[in-house]
């Protein structure tokens, strides 16, 4: 949700929530500085992808994106240091992609019964409310799902730089 009020400079940075709306479905709001296309490019485009999805603050990269973005495509990101031989693997496949407005995903490094993603981009006066609606399986798995929410108010930053430099952010 943006944060901002009517009359607050451009500039004013945008508010990421993230609310637990019941036992097993976690959402998170922001407002972005930018077209729905562009922002949905930022998800889809691993050349973009790469730019922001990582929280600077782990200390990981993304050494590996892979992302064949159309229905019953999949995904695949692995994360880790530079230099070091762990590394840990995201994957899923895509259930719909209806460019610039919607993208749903499993995720199904967690075996059967793994949480499904859908991202909603709105895009009003210029600017895209992206909402990040999760569904776990279960209230167990919701909880096991280590905080991933809470990474996101650092990456949504790091994807507001990204529009920055692509043009799209005012």
């Amino acid at each position: 949700m943006d944060a901002r009020k009517e009359g607050e400079p451009a500039s004013a940075k945008n508010r990421t929530t993230v609310e637990r709306k019941s036992d097993r479905e976690m959402v998170v709001r922001r407002t972005f500085n930018g077209p729905a296309r562009i922002v949905f490019q930022a998800w889809t485009k691993p050349e973009l992808f790469r730019r922001w999805w990582t929280p600077k603050s782990l200390g990981t990269t993304l050494l590996a994106c892979e992302m064949d973005v159309r229905a019953g495509g999949g995904y695949r990101l692995e994360f880790g240091r530079e230099g070091s031989d762990q590394s840990m693997a995201f994957f899923g496949k895509y259930v719909e992609v209806t460019p610039p407005s919607r993208l749903v995903w499993t995720n199904d490094e967690g075996g059967d019964g793994g949480s499904v993603t859908t991202v909603t981009f709105e895009e009003k006066g210029g600017k895209t409310l992206l909402v990040v609606h999760e569904l776990y399986p279960s209230k167990e798995a919701l909880d096991a799902s280590g905080g991933a929410a809470d990474a996101m108010p650092e990456q949504f930053e790091q994807l507001d730089a990204l529009l920055v430099d692509l043009g799209a952010g005012v």
